[in-house]
């Protein structure tokens, strides 16, 4: 596996990013793949280690030291074959995941050495679709079932590919104008182009899914009427309940939800690219835009990042990001999380290395503004543990003309939960440990099951969740 001693000789190449100060001007991806030699020098690393970790750290179970050691020796149109084993979308982890699995590497025993699993996994499949090895797999026959797909984001989309392709009839029903869920509507064009969700829906198109955009189930269709017409329903709705910040001054206008922003940045740049679905609604007479402001991000997650690098290619006069959290260590601490688990380190994002502030332990205490507009956010240092008391003395205040809530999520919209009457556990997501819910019939899978999570864990979910629909699809038959 691999080149024998090569992780004694070669170092760990990072990913290459285009210059800050340049990329900030346009939407344009900013990462760039490695070269070809240096990435077969990193598959080369790839050592034989007995135990593959990295395969416990990727909730795809991805077969990682194989895919790396094909990259080795340059037989990439095989090594897109075991991506696809257990991966339907390696394009969009490739770019959005952030590499479990390099955390687990048995090289990150030595902190910053992991072979560059990423990088190989992304040069993989975009190899395949520039060589034409990426094609429609329809499936041979027809089982006569019919199963609907509440929510298009990756845990949909990975279910209605995998029981379309074991022969049901599948349809995908999408509120919002594309598919894509977060992954077009949340992520920026800089970090994924909407051109490679497009093609991939193509092909699901191809193997026979069909996709139904602008219809709300709840309200444009009734659970009801969708139960009544098809075998199964699977529900992939997303955990889109944000946590909110209960402080004064929070009604003020200028204060909104990340998604908010993130959408109609989403939409905006859509229309400049020309990847708008036909069903997009018109421009908003008055957008939330960060143009010419000071901006302040409330939460230090991807989210709050991606927020921070919008308001950056808008002009915002200032950018500060701010966590509730105190500041983690530089080092992975072995005491907390050791190798192979996730280490909380301390980690600066992309859009921080284009400009702005951070800074850790800061509890918001409440909002001002004048004219019912904000312009200034209130804060005081905390201890940086919960219940994250506040520090006396340290209270201070900002300007904040555009306030964004990056703080998380809290559960999947109830609405349609209660018309389908499934049972919801704890923190309201529904209860389906096996991914069948209380309802017969209905299943659950993504963060809609199992709360806020990872791409990674969305795509292995919508997989797991097809295998138990057509297991139940077939004994059903019986």
């Amino acid at each position: 596996m691999g080149e024998l001693g090569a992780f004694l000789k070669l170092d760990r190449a990072e990913p290459l990013e285009r210059d800050p100060a340049e990329r900030v001007r346009d939407v344009r991806e900013f990462v760039r793949l490695l070269p070809l030699l240096e990435l077969r020098n990193q598959g080369a690393r790839c050592m034989e280690c007995g135990v593959p970790f990295c395969h416990s750290g990727c909730p795809l179970g991805n077969l990682i030291p194989d895919w790396n050691d094909l990259v080795y020796r340059d037989r990439f149109d095989e090594a897109i074959v075991e991506l696809h084993r257990t991966n339907n979308f390696p394009e969009f982890t490739g770019r959005l995941c952030p590499a479990p699995c390099e955390a687990a590497c048995v090289l990150e025993i030595r902190e910053g050495d992991a072979v560059t699993i990423k990088q190989i996994e992304v040069s993989i499949v975009d190899r395949a679709w520039e060589e034409g090895w990426v094609v429609p797999r329809p499936p041979a026959h027809r089982s006569g079932r019919t199963v609907a797909v509440i929510g298009s984001g990756p845990a949909g989309l990975a279910c209605a590919q995998q029981l379309a392709r074991a022969g049901h009839a599948v349809t995908v029903f999408e509120r919002d104008e594309a598919a894509g869920g977060l992954v077009r509507f949340g992520v920026p064009e800089f970090k994924i182009e909407k051109r490679l969700i497009e093609r991939r829906l193509a092909q699901l198109e191809a193997e026979g899914v069909r996709l139904r955009y602008g219809v709300e189930v709840g309200v444009d269709v009734s659970a009801e009427e969708l139960r009544a017409t098809h075998d199964a329903v699977v529900v992939a709705t997303g955990s889109r309940v944000p946590r909110d910040l209960p402080v004064e001054g929070r009604e003020l206008e200028g204060v909104h939800y990340a998604m908010e922003y993130l959408y109609e940045r989403a939409r905006a740049i859509a229309a400049e690219v020309g990847t708008e679905g036909e069903l997009a609604p018109p421009a908003p007479e008055q957008p939330i835009t960060a143009a010419g402001k000071h901006v302040v991000v409330i939460g230090g997650g991807d989210t709050g990042a991606d927020c921070v690098a919008n308001a950056h290619r808008e002009r915002a006069a200032s950018v500060t990001q701010i966590e509730v959290l105190g500041e983690p260590p530089v080092k992975r601490p072995d005491d907390l999380t050791p190798w192979p688990r996730w280490p909380m380190k301390l980690r600066t994002s992309y859009a921080l290395k284009e400009g702005g502030e951070r800074d850790f332990a800061i509890s918001t205490t409440r909002l001002s503004g004048s004219g019912g507009k904000v312009d200034q956010i209130h804060w005081a240092q905390n201890d940086g543990t919960p219940p994250f008391a506040a520090i006396p003395g340290t209270d201070e205040s900002r300007p904040a003309e555009l306030v964004l809530l990056a703080m998380g999520f809290l559960h999947p919209e109830q609405t349609l939960l209660e018309q389908l009457g499934v049972e919801r556990d704890g923190r309201g997501n529904v209860d389906a440990p096996s991914y069948a819910t209380s309802v017969d019939g209905v299943f659950a899978a993504g963060d809609a099951r199992r709360g806020q999570s990872l791409i990674v864990w969305a795509i292995n979910e919508g997989r797991q969740c097809a295998l138990q629909v057509d297991q139940w699809l077939i004994q059903r038959a019986m």
